[in-house]
């Protein structure tokens, strides 16, 4: 199980993605993109990534996908990140 989440957060994009998600607060793409300086099918793809490692979890809002922290995050994950 920590083994997915380390993989994931190896890439510098992604563990900057989850640095800002860390604030607890939902951050659509579009904003992930603008802080990060990257396009959105790569953001989207970075943020697959960390919802498939059960870091993240997301919401559709309109034509916005919104990205959190799982709230459900296994208290030996969340040691680690």
């Amino acid at each position: 199980m920590v083994l997915p989440v380390l993989s994931a957060l190896a890439e510098p994009t992604r563990l900057a993605a989850v640095r800002i998600l860390w604030d607890g607060s939902e951050h659509c793409v579009c904003e992930l993109m603008k802080r990060l300086g990257t396009s959105q099918s790569r953001m989207s793809r970075h943020m697959q990534v960390l919802r498939q490692a059960g870091l993240v979890v997301d919401r559709r809002d309109a034509q916005w996908v919104r990205f959190r922290i799982d709230p459900d995050l296994s208290p030996k994950v969340y040691a680690v990140v």
